[in-house]
C-alpha cells in the first residue's frame, strides 16, 4: 500500500501545467512574426532597388521633382538598368527617346550632349527630371503627366479634348491599356517606394 501511494504522488509531480508555456510560445510568435517582417522587408528591397539615390536626389532637386516619384518611374521603366532599350528605342534608367533626350538637352543648353549621354545614369536622370517637372506643370496634376510619360504629349492632349477620356482636365478612361497599366505600376512603385526609403530622401 505504502509503495502504491509514493507511485502515485510520482505521477502527480510529473504533471505539467500547459499554461506555463503560454508565454513561451507567444515569444515565439513574436520572435517568428519580427522576422519575418524584416525578411520580407530585405527582399522587398532586393525588388525595389535604389541604386542611384544620390543622382536621383540631386537632380530632383535640381528641378523641384518628387524623388520618390523619380525612383518609381526609374523602376517601372527600366527596373534600374541603365543599358537597357526598348523596343522602340527608348534608352537608359527613365527610357527617353533618343528624340526627345535631344529636345531636353536644348531647353537645357548641353552643347555636349550626345545619345550615348541617355546611357550615362546621371545623365538620363537630369534629363528625365526635367521632363517629369516640365509634364507636371504643363498637366497640372501626377496622372495626366504619367500618362503624356508614357504615351506622348500629343496623345494626352487628344484626350484630355474628349469627354469619353476625360472631365474637367482629368484622365477619366485612358484608351491605352498599357499607359493605364503604367499609371497604376507607378503609384504602386511609388508606394512601396516610400514605405521602404522613407527616410532617404531630404524633401
Amino acid at each position: 500500500m505504502a509503495a502504491a501511494a509514493g507511485a502515485k504522488r510520482k505521477k502527480k509531480k510529473l504533471r505539467v501545467n500547459p499554461k506555463r508555456f503560454i508565454p513561451v510560445l507567444a515569444l515565439l510568435i513574436i520572435l517568428v512574426g519580427v522576422a519575418g517582417y524584416y525578411l520580407s522587408r530585405a527582399l522587398e528591397k532586393k525588388t525595389y532597388t535604389l541604386a542611384y539615390a544620390a543622382e536621383i536626389q540631386a537632380c530632383a532637386e535640381e528641378f523641384g521633382v518628387d524623388p520618390y516619384l523619380v525612383a518609381s518611374v526609374i523602376f517601372v521603366e527600366s527596373s534600374g538598368r541603365p543599358e537597357v532599350v526598348s523596343p522602340k528605342g527608348a534608352v537608359g534608367l527613365m527610357q527617353i527617346m533618343p528624340d526627345t533626350g535631344e529636345w531636353i538637352a536644348g531647353k537645357l543648353d548641353l552643347a555636349d550632349y550626345t545619345e550615348a549621354s541617355l546611357i550615362v545614369p546621371a545623365d538620363n536622370i537630369r534629363l528625365g527630371c526635367w521632363y517629369l517637372r516640365y509634364l507636371l506643370d504643363r498637366y497640372e496634376n501626377r496622372e495626366n503627366a504619367l500618362a503624356a510619360y508614357n504615351a506622348g504629349p500629343g496623345n494626352v492632349d487628344k484626350w484630355l479634348k474628349d469627354e469619353n477620356y476625360a472631365k474637367d482636365g482629368r484622365l477619366t478612361n485612358i484608351p491605352f491599356e498599357e499607359t493605364a497599366h503604367y499609371i497604376e505600376r507607378v503609384d504602386w512603385a511609388y508606394g512601396v517606394y516610400t514605405e521602404l526609403y522613407h527616410d532617404e530622401f531630404d524633401e
